[in-house]
């Protein structure tokens, strides 16, 4: 198959994943090509049996440049695709208290992707979410905004700086594997 992964990045998270995907798809035997969201046009997906596509997590929701594309797409393209965000919220799994900050922090990524490929007759094969690093300026917001209290934000900050680490890593690859099965 010949496979895109294309991704938007500002800290260098997103690109990781992007660049742990395009890894294993070279590994399993696949023509891929690993490109900025910046330098992909919409019109050249086509081109591809299978588009990874991922964003960095802005406002809850999937970076701009990357719902630009995902909104120009012409409908029932040829391509398949499957999309994947990182985020500096907490992650899903575990307490009520956690599954309420992805829902509120990061949730829409996921559901963007859902809803565009619904609307444009494109077939998702899946989505992987990661938490990354963030940069200063979204630190001082998410302390102050989403975790302000002290010692949970300690246990916070000092995992999250981490990110994406080589569990992350090793589960984008078990993502790629899981979606090129599909193909």
């Amino acid at each position: 198959m010949k496979i895109l992964i294309a991704y938007f990045t500002q800290t260098g998270n997103t690109e990781k994943v992007a660049r742990a995907i395009y890894e294993e798809v070279l590994s399993q035997g696949h023509e891929a090509h690993l490109k900025s969201v910046a330098d992909t046009a919409s019109d050249s997906l086509n081109a591809y049996d299978l588009v990874f596509l991922g964003s960095a997590c802005h406002n809850a929701d999937l970076a701009e440049p990357v719902k630009k594309i995902l909104e120009s797409i012409t409908r029932s393209p040829s391509f398949k695709m499957a999309g994947f965000a990182t985020h500096a919220t907490v992650k899903p799994e575990g307490k009520e208290r956690e599954r309420e900050l992805y829902e509120e922090w990061a949730g829409r990524c996921a559901e963007s992707f859902e809803r565009i490929s619904q609307e444009k007759g494109i077939r998702l094969l899946g989505y992987f979410s990661c938490q990354g690093a963030p940069s200063p300026p979204i630190e001082a917001f998410i302390h102050s905004a989403i975790i302000p209290d002290d010692e949970e934000w300690q246990a916070y900050i000092a995992d999250v700086r981490k990110r994406p680490n080589d569990e992350d890593m090793e589960q984008a690859r078990e993502f790629a594997r899981a979606v090129l099965s599909q193909s």
